[in-house]
C-alpha cells in the first residue's frame, strides 16, 4: 500500500525503513539548521522527535529558518515545528520543549532515551554540556559547525571534530572537547573562510554580540547533511526499541 514513505523505502528497504520508524531522535536547536534537519528526519520516517528551543519567530529569521514566515512570527518555534512535522507525518510522537538545554536543567532530561541527537545549538557553553552528557550516556550525537557568515554551501563537509580546520567554531570546541575527554565527536563543519559581515546601525542598538550573517541556502544545508547522517547510522543498527525486543 503507497503511504508518505514509500519512495523512500525504494532506495532503503522494508527493514531501514522499520528501524527508522522505531527510533527517537532530539533535535536540539530549531533555527537555520536545526528546522531544516527536524523536517528532513520527519520526511524520511523517524518515527519519534523531541524538540528542544526556547525561542520564538521573529523577522530576521526569514531569510533561512523553515518555520519563519509573516504568520508565525511571535510564535514558538518548537510548537510551529510540531505542527509541521505532524502535517508530514500524523503519526510521529513529536514532544516540544521550550527551553534553552543549559546547567540549569540539564538534569531533568535523560539523553539515554534517545537513539541519535543532533545538536543545532549556536552556545558553545550550551554545546559541550550535551555534547558531553550524550557521550555519558553512551547516545550518538552529531554536532553542526558554525554555518554563519558563509555563502558556499558546496563546502560543508562530515569529520571527526579532531579532524577539522578553518573553521573558528570548530577550533573552541576541540580544545574544549579535549579538555573533558571527548575522544571523538562526529560533526558537519564548513572550510569556507567566514566573511566578515557588514554591521549596521539598527544590529548594533539590537544586540550586545555580534550578530552573523546569514543567507537562505547555506544553513538548510547544513541541517540536510545532518539528517542524512543520523539517517545513515540508524539503519545501520537496530533501534533501541528493536534491541529489547529482539533479547
Amino acid at each position: 500500500m503507497l503511504n508518505e514513505f514509500t519512495r523512500t523505502e525504494l532506495l532503503l528497504g522494508e527493514e531501514a525503513m522499520a528501524r527508522l520508524s522505531a527510533a527517537r531522535v532530539a533535535v536540539f536547536g530549531i533555527g537555520g539548521v536545526g528546522s531544516f534537519a527536524a523536517e528532513a528526519l520527519a520526511r524520511a520516517g523517524v518515527g519519534a522527535l523531541d524538540l528542544f528551543d526556547d525561542d520564538k519567530v521573529c523577522l530576521t529569521n526569514i531569510n533561512r529558518q523553515l518555520i519563519a514566515t509573516h504568520k508565525t512570527i511571535g510564535q514558538k518555534k518548537v510548537e510551529v515545528m510540531r505542527e509541521r512535522i505532524l502535517d508530514i507525518n500524523p503519526k510521529c510522537i513529536v514532544t516540544a520543549h521550550e527551553c534553552f538545554y543549559g546547567a540549569d536543567n540539564a538534569e531533568e532530561y535523560d539523553l539515554s532515551v534517545y537513539d541519535y541527537i543532533v545538536d543545532a545549538i549556536d552556545t558553545v557553553s550550551s554545546k559541550l554540556l550535551l555534547i558531553e552528557r550524550a557521550f555519558q550516556a553512551n547516545v550518538p550525537v552529531i554536532s553542526c559547525m558554525g554555518a554563519g557568515n558563509k555563502l558556499d554551501p558546496t563546502r560543508f563537509t562530515v569529520a571527526d571534530i579532531y579532524a577539522t580546520s578553518v573553521c573558528p567554531l570548530a577550533r573552541v570546541m576541540r580544545r574544549e572537547l579535549k579538555k573533558r575527554g571527548i575522544p571523538a565527536l562526529k560533526v558537519v563543519y564548513s572550510t569556507e573562510e567566514a566573511i566578515q559581515p557588514q554591521e549596521t546601525e539598527e544590529l548594533k542598538r539590537g544586540s550586545r554580540r555580534a550578530v552573523p550573517g546569514s543567507v537562505s541556502f547555506v544553513p538548510p544545508v547544513a541541517g540536510f547533511i545532518l539528517a542524512s547522517e543520523v539517517v545513515k547510522d540508524l539503519i545501520a543498527r537496530p533501534a533501541r526499541g528493536e534491541e529489547k525486543s529482539e533479547s
